[in-house]
């Protein structure tokens, strides 16, 4: 089975897409991934997201993952609906332990160095920094990074075009998440999602 690093690695930008209309789910992964972004992360903030999920994942090319999985419940859902990664806001091990025995890819978000050792201790060692830039910034990161070596990231959180190259030039920085790419029409989309992958080219 892919790996997260291995999905966190696919693209330099995360698309974290908050879906209302199930839709336009299918237009908007077209037009992600044909921008070279195929990995598609879909927040469980609305209750078009189990929908969007599965239409996304009949894209070809595009990796479908869940996001803003915050409880076990919520987890049977979208594994369920075939996410293929799961991202949650925090972590705490009653929701990591089931993900993690699943197999499916897990970004857990941290804040903090308790957080990460937390994570160390459940045999994690890929994280979402987040929220990344009311957490202190690239400058927090940085220092939470040195003692942990072994920890590789995705900052999430008030990133956009104009500051992802600045957390991309940072070697833990395996991608970010962003929310700029998913607005505008469709050729809008695909124009600014070719921008994105072009930033680690």
């Amino acid at each position: 089975m892919t790996t997260i690093a291995d999905i966190m690695r696919t693209s330099p930008v995360i698309p974290v897409l908050v879906i209302d209309d199930a839709a336009t789910a299918r237009p908007l992964a077209e037009a992600l991934v044909a921008g070279g972004l195929r990995v598609l992360e879909v927040t469980l903030r609305t209750p078009a997201a189990l929908d969007a999920i599965a239409e996304m994942k009949q894209v070809p090319g595009a990796i479908v993952g869940a996001g803003t999985v915050v409880s076990t419940d919520q987890f049977d859902q979208v594994a369920r609906a075939g996410a293929e990664f799961i991202v949650s806001p925090g972590l705490s091990e009653r929701l990591a332990d089931p993900i993690i025995a699943s197999g499916i890819p897990y970004l857990p978000g941290i804040a903090t160095a308790g957080d990460i050792m937390r994570g160390l201790d459940l045999g994690l060692t890929h994280f979402k920094f987040f929220p990344a830039e009311t957490s202190g910034g690239l400058k927090a990161l940085k220092a939470l990074a040195a003692p942990f070596y072994q920890c590789r990231f995705c900052p999430t959180g008030g990133i956009t075009e104009a500051t992802a190259p600045d957390w991309l030039a940072f070697d833990p920085v395996l991608c970010v998440g962003g929310s700029w790419i998913t607005t505008g029409t469709p050729a809008e989309i695909e124009a600014k999602a070719r921008a994105a992958a072009a930033l680690r080219s």
